[in-house]
């Protein structure tokens, strides 16, 4: 007998507002549906009445978690429409805060997955890990979620010795904690049957609906915004992009946790090779010339988009903000379809859905 489920749009085990319906068959998942718009917030139609540097702070507000990650895609492309340079030092700071921007993300998911397979205890070592993160985000910007690092023209703060020598222990301790997570999540029999061959996003469903990020890379499909195009200097680091093949959420789990690896040696190598000069280049409302530009960032959830048209004033004329969960989110139902009603929560979870940044 069919029967519809409904999870969300308040849901214990979802992290922010959605709804999604569920077509079953006993505890079976025959089909689902997706629905979004619990959470808009205006901020592209706020971005049109503010001047640049007030657009930038507010929209490093879209997401508490990836708010590095907007403040510095905006500012790229406004730089990109200015044809202004940012100093090599600012590029290097803003990659520095974005992969312990990433670091955060992803042990702050690992927490919630593990949280929702059960693991409680596992979920307390992991999220104070993440505390430690967040207290190096904190010491480098004076703040733990929206860290104000980035200003048009390059970073808002530098770097002294003694935050570079703070962070680097707290990234060794990290590592050390990273390898032991890893050796439990990938050889734990709870997770794998909790995990393997559950929510299955084939490579082939993965590229039809246009995956990205992390959910994409554990659907085997090898894309990267910061190794395919290159930007603040990534290119100047040798990491790997992470991909692995079985398409299911034990694959997500397994992805999150080796990119923290990749994210650690990036940090490292950012710090050992630290350019001298100035990290940015001045602070001042500037009035942006004509034109319009579209920018990538590899977001910890994957790719985040910005087009900005500007009109030769202080203000932008428009801003587009396209983020990965609106990309990934309509990966939900093919992924429910042939699953247990009691593996929805976890299922939906595993894409790291930010409704938040989709419905700003």
């Amino acid at each position: 007998m069919s029967y519809i489920v409904p999870i969300g749009p308040y849901h214990p085990s979802l992290e922010e507002p959605v709804h999604a319906r569920l077509i079953t068959e006993g505890e079976l998942i025959k089909d689902a549906e997706i629905f979004i718009g619990y959470n808009h917030r205006g901020i592209e139609k706020l971005a049109m009445q503010k001047n640049i540097i007030q657009t930038l702070v507010m929209v490093e507000r879209v997401c508490g978690i990836c708010s590095h990650s907007h403040a510095m895609t905006f500012a790229m492309t406004c730089e990109s429409i200015s044809g202004i340079k940012v100093p090599k030092r600012g590029q290097y700071l803003r990659v520095i805060t974005a992969e312990l921007e990433r670091l955060h993300s992803h042990y702050l998911w690992l927490g919630i997955a593990l949280h929702i397979i059960g693991h409680d205890s596992l979920f307390m070592h992991s999220w104070d890990d993440r505390e430690k993160i967040m207290d190096a985000l904190e010491e480098l910007s004076g703040n733990r979620v929206n860290y104000g690092m980035v200003t048009y023209g390059g970073s808002r703060r530098d770097v002294t010795l003694e935050q570079v020598q703070n962070i680097s222990k707290m990234l060794d301790a990290i590592e050390e904690d990273t390898k032991r997570l890893a050796d439990f999540l990938l050889n734990d029999k709870t997770v794998a049957l909790r995990t393997q061959g559950v929510g299955v996003l084939t490579t082939e469903d993965a590229l039809r609906i246009g995956a990205v990020g992390p959910q994409a890379r554990a659907s085997n499909i090898a894309i990267d915004v910061r190794t395919d195009a290159p930007y603040s200097s990534y290119e100047d680091f040798d990491f790997q992009k992470i991909v692995y093949p079985t398409c299911d959420v034990f694959s997500r789990v397994v992805i999150r946790v080796l990119e923290c690896f990749e994210s650690i040696k990036i940090i490292r190598q950012a710090f050992s090779s630290l350019p001298k000069g100035p990290i940015n280049l001045g602070n001042h409302v500037p009035t942006i010339k004509p034109g319009e530009y579209m920018n990538m960032h590899e977001a910890p959830r994957g790719q985040l988009t910005y087009k900005v048209v500007t009109n030769g004033t202080d203000k932008v004329a428009r801003v587009s903000i396209h983020v990965p969960t609106f990309k990934n989110a309509p990966t939900i139902p093919t992924m429910l379809r042939g699953n247990s009603v009691a593996d929805a929560g976890l299922i939906i979870a595993s894409i790291d859905p930010c409704f938040s940044c989709m419905d700003r």
